[in-house]
């Protein structure tokens, strides 16, 4: 049986054939299963949120909807482990908050915890993957990395303030306040939650004016990933289905012809292995120097698919889940849309 406070927030959200279309694809939490009429919980909100999300990136992704459409076909799941987003940390974002504070002053009332810290330094960024304190192995986690562009050149970093200074601010006050009073009660009444979704899921989206193309391909020199964050924002880099075993699907999807990168990535525990489609080619705007309009084909959001080993807790004496992330493994996933970008 679907949770209702989840259903009526997706409903309402979304309407009922979205909704209906991720209660039947995507994993659901067992602490869901129950629930209390008008009283939606952090978990709960944390969930609609995700679900929203994911459904916002098989939107963008074509080659994402494919294969989720495929496994409905054939009887299957999606289990989302989790979403990626990137952020820029530097003083110059407008009304935004800086780097991934964007976004913990989200997920920290949603219930969300530091599960990991990892350099990448190859890339000039660092990233932190948070997981539900509640459910930490079924509500997907977020993989949220911070670009540092101290590490750039001069011109870089006035290409980075001329793109992200712009930033709005999509949280409204009533927001906040509504945050400050999930994370103080852990639960809102269902006509706040209401009010909240759409605000938290909107700000997963691009808050900056349309770029200056001059100034992405300045950004494009140096750091794909800061490019690709000019043309989409704070948008889900990637979303992620959990799978038994990734190099048997990988060897699948590539028999299917679809653009799987070419290796799977090992993380140095031997316990987490990595795949990706490449990402999905779209369409943006950039402004000229004239100030018109140009259109160019960039690369967007992509689909990522993860196996995650299980180990024996010799502390709690129970199996279970990897729930962590490799550096090596992020910065070679990355690459899926740096090698998509011209």
């Amino acid at each position: 049986m679907r949770n209702p406070n989840i259903e009526s927030l997706l409903t309402k959200l979304l309407g009922q054939a979205k909704t209906d279309a991720l209660f039947a694809t995507l994993n659901m939490p067992a602490i869901l299963d129950e629930w209390e009429p008008d009283v939606v919980t952090r978990a709960e909100i944390a969930q609609a949120m995700n679900m929203a999300l994911f459904e916002g990136l098989l939107e963008r992704s074509a080659n994402g909807r494919a294969y989720t459409a495929d496994a409905i076909e054939n009887g299957g799941s999606v289990y989302f482990d989790h979403g990626a987003l990137r952020t820029v940390r530097w003083p110059h974002t407008g009304a935004l908050p800086p780097g991934e504070a964007a976004f913990t002053r989200i997920l920290r009332p949603l219930g969300f915890r530091l599960n990991g810290r990892y350099p990448l330094d190859k890339l000039g960024m660092t990233g932190r993957a948070y997981a539900h304190e509640d459910a930490p192995d079924e509500i997907a986690q977020f993989f949220v990395s911070e670009l540092h562009p101290e590490r750039f050149s001069k011109e870089f970093q006035q290409a980075v303030t001329n793109v992200v200074s712009s930033s709005r601010d999509p949280l409204s006050p009533a927001a906040v306040a509504l945050l400050w009073e999930i994370e103080r009660e852990g639960w809102l009444p269902l006509e706040a939650a209401h009010a909240l979704l759409p605000e938290i899921v909107g700000a997963f989206a691009r808050q900056h004016d349309v770029p200056n193309e001059l100034d992405y391909e300045t950004l494009l020199l140096e750091s794909a990933e800061m490019a690709w964050i000019a043309t989409e924002g704070n948008a889900f880099n990637h979303a992620t289905d959990r799978v038994a075993d990734v190099f048997k699907l990988s060897d699948d999807e590539k028999a299917k012809g679809r653009p799987m990168k070419p290796e799977v990535e090992r993380s140095r525990s031997g316990r987490v292995f990595q795949t990706a489609y490449r990402a999905d080619i779209v369409e943006r705007e950039f402004r000229t120097r004239d100030g018109g309009i140009v259109k160019r084909n960039v690369p967007g959001s992509f689909y990522e698919f993860i196996t995650r080993r299980r180990t024996f807790d010799q502390a709690t004496r129970r199996w279970v889940t990897d729930l962590r992330f490799d550096a090596g493994n992020a910065q070679g996933i990355f690459k899926m849309t740096a090698n998509a970008a011209k």
